[in-house]
């Protein structure tokens, strides 16, 4: 890959974290954030005004323009998250990111919410039906829920109970066929104009068991006034049933967040940094090729003044800072180390590990030389300055302890 394209796909890379929902310390992303979401708020608020007679009489230019500003805003954030598409769905190419998006359910709802605004300068004649698709862009309103984690929990609370919802909602329209069905054969004889169809009976169920009783169709033979007595009853224990589930659903979200910031005992997690060379084994390596141990994770890296969050596909580079997360070691055994600092006049100054008269029980576990770390090997040839971390029970002067 040229440099020409290698800066183009960081370009991307970052355009995606921009456009995506942004954490918190992200001040660019979360501005973008804010700033989507006032212009939803605003077009919004335009499509409302519109409808007022006395309001477009006055303000009607400025409510048009304001319509105009708004939609090219959403078109830019369109054709920004085309661009940026191959990095946020991380599909196998770029064709299946880019389908990804354009046929979701977001990237449908931000096609329509410019689109209107535009088809009439093509196809003039279909100006009026083209506005009524601007009503899509009320859904737009769904992204909000993205940004706030308030809103965030009626998804995830629909979502994790979908299937209990979907048996509920399948037993309500079993019960609402089978009760209007009843009722037309019920109440047909007496009522023939008001019963006419099944249709009708479907109507009479559904005021009925969702409490809502317009009165306008309703029994009038005994059967029937009984048959909806024991239909209503039904009614208003199956018809509770969802409010139930999502009011479950809701108590559990509650009770786990409150369960991690209460009653979860804390897990120190330990964080080591080293900078990659163009040497290095994992230089040119994508994370997913690292085969890290069980219990480390790669929490983040640093690249020219930029933290990035890896993903499995992340390449890293030479002069990247990577650090390591990794549980506490845990054992009733604690391991003693000791930090020497290297003097002129000391007889290790300049000599080769290899060659150190050192006991069996002492183990160089790593050399600190400036800002640089060092892993010893037999080769490596100590320095005045160096600070060695010594895994020994050979005590040693002027050495400072530790215990993990």
């Amino acid at each position: 890959m040229s440099a020409k394209e290698t800066k183009t796909e960081s370009f991307r890379e970052k355009l995606a974290r921009v456009v995506e929902v942004g954490a918190s310390d992200d001040f660019v992303s979360r501005g973008y954030d804010f700033l989507i979401t006032g212009i939803i708020v605003v077009n919004l608020a335009v499509a409302i005004l519109s409808t007022y007679g006395e309001i477009t009489a006055v303000y009607g230019r400025l409510l048009d323009t304001l319509e105009d500003i708004t939609a090219a805003c959403f078109l830019v954030d369109y054709v920004l998250r085309l661009i940026a598409a191959r990095y946020i769905y991380r599909k196998p190419t770029e064709g299946q990111s880019l389908a990804a998006y354009v046929f979701s359910f977001g990237g449908v709802v931000d096609l329509l919410s410019f689109l209107p605004n535009y088809l009439p300068f093509f196809f003039p004649a279909g100006a009026i039906a083209f506005r009524m698709f601007r009503v899509v862009r009320i859904f737009r309103l769904f992204r909000i829920t993205a940004y706030y984690d308030s809103l965030n929990a009626i998804a995830e609370v629909i979502v994790n109970k979908k299937q209990q919802l979907l048996s509920s909602v399948f037993i309500i329209i079993v019960l609402m066929l089978a009760s209007s069905l009843c009722m037309y054969s019920v109440e047909h004889e007496a009522q023939p104009e008001v019963f006419r169809n099944a249709f009708s009976g479907v109507w009479w169920s559904v005021s009925t068991l969702l409490t809502v009783g317009y009165g306008d169709i309703y029994p009038i033979t005994t059967l029937g006034k009984l048959l909806g007595t024991v239909i209503t009853f039904l009614g208003v224990g199956i018809v509770a049933i969802p409010t139930g589930i999502i009011s479950a659903g809701f108590v559990e979200q509650y009770s786990h967040v409150q369960s991690l910031a209460t009653r979860s005992r804390e897990q120190d997690v330990r964080f080591i940094k080293f900078r990659l060379g163009e040497k290095d084994d994992w230089t040119g390596k994508a994370v997913s090729a690292l085969h890290l141990p069980r219990g480390v994770i790669l929490t983040a890296v640093h690249r020219g003044g930029e933290v990035l969050i890896p993903r499995g596909d992340t390449v890293l580079e030479s002069g990247d800072t990577v650090i390591l997360g990794a549980e506490p070691l845990r054992g009733s055994v604690p391991i003693e180390l000791k930090e020497v600092v290297l003097l002129a006049k000391s007889p290790w100054n300049g000599q080769c590990v290899r060659d150190l008269d050192i006991s069996r029980q002492t183990i160089i576990v790593m050399v600190k030389r400036g800002s640089r770390t060092i892993i010893p090997d037999g080769s490596t040839r100590l320095k005045e300055g160096d600070t060695l971390l010594l895994h020994t029970k050979v005590p040693v002067a002027g050495s400072t302890e530790y215990q993990i």
